[in-house]
């Protein structure tokens, strides 16, 4: 019989404990710009809700950097860049009379080009229902 918690006989695993150096770094690596939490909790074998959890853990702390570790800066909300910027379009262009329709149809060595006014691209519809009966 086995008695020692580290190595109990069954599927049971453990907790991982993780230092707080490593749950720093980690921290410290989703505070950089454009990488995702899920893609460095991946990279060091962590869960994601974990990770995202150590971090809403740092940012409700008050800043305080433990030894020999990366120290997080924040950046201050005036220096974020808006991820929206408005943009001004020119006016829209005088109306531009519609293109007629076009319609090639071959068959064998003959060709019947049909031209259609776009305006009236109902009866076209009607006449081409009409027509591939």
């Amino acid at each position: 019989m086995n008695t020692t918690p580290d190595q109990q006989a069954g599927a049971r695993q453990r907790r991982r404990k993780h230092s707080d150096e490593f749950k720093a770094e980690a921290v410290a690596s989703c505070m950089q710009h454009g990488i995702s939490i899920a893609a460095i909790a991946m990279a060091r074998g962590i869960n994601a809700n974990l990770l995202r959890r150590w971090v809403q853990e740092a940012e409700m702390k008050p800043a305080r950097a433990p030894r020999n570790s990366i120290a997080v800066r924040e950046v201050p909300p005036a220096q974020h860049k808006p991820s929206f910027v408005p943009v001004s379009l020119p006016p829209p262009a005088a109306a531009v009379p519609p293109a007629d329709i076009r319609i090639e149809l071959h068959r064998g060595d003959t060709a019947i080009t049909v031209t259609w006014p776009a305006s009236a691209a109902s009866e076209c519809a009607a006449w081409m229902r009409e027509l591939l009966r």
